[in-house]
């Protein structure tokens, strides 16, 4: 059951492969997310030391959280994922130039997951080309609709 999705990641890049990892949460993250209050439109992976993290994703608190807990909204989380699939995605991006973009926030089992994209950029006549065959196959299916 997907939470939220990332569709500015599909404009700007080409997946190549996807990997769903575990996120490391606190518990008003937890609520707040079954709340359906995240967002993850601005934010990125990085590879730190090893270790993988998610930077910029916003998740708001809810007005009925614990008021002595201190509530970062953007702080950095760290993404849980085996260690072959570590190494794997660390060698991608330092030699084969790729990029770790969110991709979507759902629940698997009763857990929240973060599924993450290896992607190349996409540059701007990439696109539109895009663009353009997204609105050619919307058409096709108008016009097979009117003949029937």
């Amino acid at each position: 059951m997907s939470i939220v999705d990332n569709k500015k990641a599909f404009h700007d890049y080409f997946i190549e492969e996807k990997f769903e990892a575990g996120l490391a949460l606190e518990g008003w993250e937890a609520k707040s997310i079954r709340a359906g209050r995240a967002q993850i439109k601005e934010a990125y992976v990085v590879i730190k030391e090893g270790e993988i993290f998610l930077i910029g994703a916003h998740i708001s608190p809810l007005a009925q959280a614990s008021t002595h807990v201190s509530h970062d909204p953007v702080r950095t989380r760290k993404l849980l994922l085996h260690a072959r699939e570590i190494s794997k995605l660390i060698g991608k991006v330092e030699r084969a130039g790729y990029a770790l973009v969110p991709l979507d926030l759902h629940f698997a089992k009763g857990r929240v997951k973060v599924e993450i994209g290896l992607a190349k950029g996409k540059k701007q006549y990439d696109k539109r080309e895009t663009e353009k065959q997204k609105d050619w196959v919307r058409e096709k299916s108008r016009l097979m609709k009117s003949a029937r």
